[in-house]
């Protein structure tokens, strides 16, 4: 199994409307099956505004099919829009779980 995480850097102030919009796309993702975003936000640490969207798959090409998935769906694709009016930067972690 693996645990893959969207690690958003919000522009300042902007980390709730990328929170929002994790959260709407995980409707979407339990609507098709998939098991939703884990949603994270930082509390200390650095960068502030962090924002992370966390998922379980068993196989990465799971997550690289229902990502494809995903941005074919209209509601996601409208949740999506303006996302570089928030985002500052980021980065994908894939992790396999040892336990």
């Amino acid at each position: 199994m693996y645990i893959v995480r969207e690690v958003v850097n919000c522009k300042p102030g902007q980390a709730a409307r990328m929170v929002d919009r994790f959260k709407a796309i995980s409707t979407v993702m339990r609507e098709m099956g998939f098991e939703p975003f884990r949603v994270l936000t930082d509390v200390a640490g650095g960068p502030f505004w962090t924002v992370i969207a966390e998922t379980a798959v068993e196989k990465t090409d799971d997550f690289f099919a229902m990502e494809r998935t995903l941005m074919t769906n209209e509601a996601v694709r409208k949740t999506l829009a303006g996302y570089h009016d928030v985002v500052a930067g980021g980065r994908r972690e894939i992790y396999r779980l040892e336990n």
